[in-house]
């Protein structure tokens, strides 16, 4: 459980990474650039990869979290990578992500200022 704070962290910093990368795209934008649809998959895996190592205890803990879903779209998005649903990965960035970043920057402690 002492690494899931490290994990969270993950979560958090690819979360918003893919909030990034579609910030100031439209739909049209997001499906005709390449560039940006693998940008935000590899973030919303690296959120997936990182929730897969949270503990049960920690997932139990925040059962607001859709645990199961974000790893099934880190295992869509790694494994059957051809066959993703740009309609559906843009709902996830443009409704689901931002209630999840909320979320999780209520369980990551702030930064400390140096």
């Amino acid at each position: 459980m002492w690494r899931d704070d490290a994990y969270l962290l993950d979560m958090l910093i690819a979360a918003r990474e893919a909030q990034a990368f579609s910030k100031g795209l439209s739909w049209e934008q997001f499906r005709g650039s390449s560039l940006h649809q693998h940008a935000i998959a590899k973030a919303l895996e690296n959120v997936g990869e990182a929730a897969r190592k949270i503990s049960e205890e920690t997932r139990a803990a925040h059962p607001e979290i859709p645990w199961s879903r974000i790893v099934g779209l880190r295992h869509r998005i790694a494994h059957d990578y051809f066959h993703l649903d740009l309609v559906r990965i843009w709902e996830i960035v443009t409704s689901e992500l931002p209630p999840l970043i909320a979320t999780l920057e209520l369980l990551v402690p702030p930064e400390e200022a140096e």
